[in-house]
C-alpha cells in the first residue's frame, strides 16, 4: 500500500465515526418527534434523501477522503448548537411575510402547501419587496388550486406580468390542473413525490413545500442557504459546482430541525437574506458566528497580520494540503484579506448573455368611439416569454432598407395594407433577460384620416393605452411603449434610463439651423440620423 492511500484511508477512517454519531443521534430525535407530532406519520414512510446526512455510500470513498472534516458538523452537540441558536433567533428577527401568515394559519394541509408553493416559485430570483403585492394579488384571485386549475392562460400571464421569468407562472398553473385532474385535489406529500409528481417542482421547491407545509424533516438549499453554509463551514469552492452542491445538501440535511423543520429551513433562508447577505454581511449580528469558520479565518488572519502571534495561532484549520481539498479556496484564487468572510464562497464568472436585435412597431389608429389603439400580436406557446403580448416585432436586418420592408411586411400580415411613407424609427431599448441582451430598434406608425381596422387574425388584437396597461405583456414592451409615448407631438421627453434612447435625447438645433442642415445635407435620412443619436 502507498503511503498516499494508506494516509486517504486513516482519513476515511476518523470522518467516519463522527459522522455516524450524528447520524444516529439525528434518528433517535426524529424518532421521539413522530410520536409527538401526528402529521409525522406520514413522513416516516418517506424515503431517506439521497444526501440524508452525510454521504455514507461506499462508492463515495474517493469523495470523502479528499473532504477534510473541518468543513464538516463532526459531533451531535455542534449540530444542535446551531439549531437552538438559529431558531432562537429567528423566533425574534423573522419578517412578517404574507405567506409565512398564510401557512402558519391555514389549517387545511391542501391549502397551506399550495400558498407555499406559489410564494415558492414567485420567490425563485426575485426580491421578496417585488413578491408581496404579486403574492398578495394572486391569492386573492386564486385562493385555491381549483381556483388557478380553473383559470385561463391568458390571465396568468396577465397577472404575472412584470414579474419576469414568466414560464414559472404556466408551470404553476399545470401543476395545479394535475393536482386537481390527476391527483384528487391533494397535493403530494413528501418532498421526493412533489418533485416526481409535478412540473417544474425541482429538488428545493419540493424541500420547501415538504418542510413548511406537512413538517417533513428535508433539508434545502437556495442561495442563500448555500451561502450561509459555505461561510460556516469555510467552503470556498465554487456552490454551483457537482460536488460542492452534494456536499450543501448533505450539510442541509444533517442541521435539519425535525422537530421545526419548516422554521429551520425559513430560518436558514432568512439568515442569508438578511444577515449572511453576499456583500456586507453583518456578522455582529449573527446567531451563530460562534460557529463560523470564515469568521474564525478572518480572526486567524487579523492576529497573523498584526504580528501579535508567534508562529501559527492554535486555530483550527483544513488538514489536507493547500490544492488537495476540494472544498477550500481554490488555488487559483487565495485569501483575499479585504474581503474577510466573502472570501466564502467563490463563485465561478457568469457567462454573459448572449446578444440579440429584434426590430418592432407600435402600430396606433384612432379609436371607433375616441380615443387611440395600439396593435398587440402573441407570442408562440413556447419559448422566450411564451404567450405574452408584444407589438409586431422581427429579427433585425443589418440594411435599413431591408429592416424597413421585413417590419411593413409583419405589420400587413396583420393589420392589411399600411402607408410605408408613415414608418418612422424612433429610438432602441436594450432589455436583458436571464441568458439574452435583446436590443430593439423601436418603430412607429400612426394610421390618421384612415377608417379604424376593426378586424384582425387570431392572435392579435387593438387595445387602447388603458388596456395595454393591464395587458400580459413585459417590461420590456412597457419600456418600447414608452419610447413610442415619448415621441408624439408634445410629449418629446429624454429618457432618464440608459437603456432606453431615441433621437429626442438630443437638443434640437433652432429653425434656421435645420434649414441649413437639410440644404448642406439634402441626402441624409432621418432615419439614418435617428441611428447614430440611439447609439449615442
Amino acid at each position: 500500500m502507498t503511503p498516499l492511500v494508506s494516509r486517504l484511508s486513516r482519513l476515511w477512517a476518523i470522518m467516519r465515526k463522527p459522522r455516524a454519531a450524528v447520524g444516529s443521534g439525528h434518528r433517535r430525535q426524529a424518532a421521539s418527534q413522530e410520536r409527538r407530532q401526528k402529521h409525522a406519520k406520514s413522513n416516516s414512510q418517506a424515503k431517506p434523501s439521497a444526501c440524508d446526512g452525510l454521504a455514507r455510500q461506499p462508492e463515495e470513498v474517493v469523495l470523502q477522503a479528499s473532504v477534510s472534516p473541518y468543513h464538516l458538523f463532526r459531533d451531535v452537540a455542534e449540530v444542535t448548537a446551531f439549531r437552538r441558536s438559529l431558531l432562537s433567533w429567528y423566533d425574534q428577527e423573522k419578517r412578517d411575510l404574507p405567506w409565512r401568515r398564510r401557512a402558519e394559519d391555514e389549517v387545511d394541509p391542501d391549502r397551506r402547501a399550495y400558498a407555499v408553493w406559489v410564494s415558492e416559485v414567485m420567490l425563485q430570483q426575485t426580491q421578496v419587496a417585488t413578491v408581496i403585492n404579486y403574492y398578495t394579488g394572486w391569492m386573492q384571485k386564486w385562493p385555491t388550486l381549483q381556483d388557478l386549475a380553473s383559470a385561463s392562460l391568458e390571465e396568468v400571464n396577465q397577472l404575472w406580468a412584470g414579474l419576469g421569468y414568466y414560464s414559472r407562472g404556466r408551470r404553476l398553473q399545470e401543476g395545479a390542473r394535475k393536482v386537481v385532474e390527476e391527483l384528487g385535489g391533494h397535493m403530494p406529500r413528501t418532498a421526493e413525490t412533489l418533485q416526481q409528481l409535478l412540473p417544474g417542482v425541482g429538488r428545493y421547491t419540493a424541500g420547501a413545500i415538504a418542510s413548511i407545509a406537512f413538517g417533513q424533516a428535508t433539508g434545502v438549499v437556495d442561495g442563500n442557504v448555500a451561502r450561509v453554509l459555505c461561510r460556516v463551514r469555510a467552503i470556498g469552492a465554487d456552490p454551483s459546482s457537482t460536488l460542492v452542491s452534494q456536499r450543501l445538501w448533505g450539510l442541509a440535511q444533517q442541521l435539519v430541525d425535525p422537530a421545526r423543520p419548516g422554521d429551520f429551513n425559513q430560518a436558514a433562508m432568512e439568515l442569508g437574506a438578511t444577515v449572511c447577505t453576499p456583500q456586507r454581511p453583518l456578522c455582529s449580528q449573527c446567531p451563530v458566528q460562534s460557529l463560523c469558520r470564515a469568521r474564525q479565518r478572518v480572526e486567524r488572519e487579523q492576529l497573523l497580520a498584526s504580528r501579535s502571534l508567534s508562529g501559527n495561532p492554535d486555530v483550527e484549520e483544513c488538514a489536507l494540503n493547500t490544492g488537495q481539498c476540494q472544498l477550500c479556496l481554490p488555488a487559483s484564487e487565495p485569501w483575499d484579506q479585504t474581503l474577510g468572510v466573502v472570501n466564502f464562497p467563490r463563485k465561478a464568472s457568469r457567462k454573459p448573455p448572449r446578444e440579440e436585435s429584434s426590430a418592432t412597431c407600435v402600430l396606433e389608429q384612432p379609436g371607433a368611439l375616441g380615443g387611440a389603439q395600439i396593435l398587440l400580436v402573441q407570442r408562440p406557446n413556447s419559448g422566450l416569454l411564451a404567450g405574452l403580448w408584444e407589438f409586431p416585432s422581427v429579427t433585425w436586418e443589418p440594411s435599413e432598407q431591408l429592416q424597413r420592408k421585413a417590419l411593413l411586411q409583419e405589420l400587413q400580415r396583420w393589420a392589411g395594407p399600411l402607408p410605408a411613407t408613415r414608418l418612422r424609427h424612433l429610438g432602441e431599448v436594450v432589455h436583458t433577460f436571464s441568458h439574452i441582451k435583446l436590443t430593439y430598434q423601436v418603430y412607429g406608425l400612426a394610421l390618421e384620416g384612415q377608417t379604424p381596422v376593426t378586424t384582425v387574425p387570431a392572435g392579435a388584437r387593438w387595445l387602447t393605452q388603458e388596456e395595454f396597461h393591464t395587458a400580459a405583456v413585459s417590461t420590456a414592451m412597457k419600456k418600447v411603449f414608452r419610447v413610442y409615448q415619448g415621441q408624439q407631438p408634445g410629449t418629446c421627453k429624454g429618457s432618464k434610463r440608459s437603456q432606453v434612447s431615441s433621437p429626442c435625447s438630443r437638443k434640437k438645433p433652432c429653425m434656421g439651423q435645420q434649414v441649413l442642415d437639410n440644404f448642406f445635407r439634402p441626402h441624409i435620412s432621418t432615419d439614418a440620423s435617428n441611428l447614430n443619436s440611439a447609439a449615442q
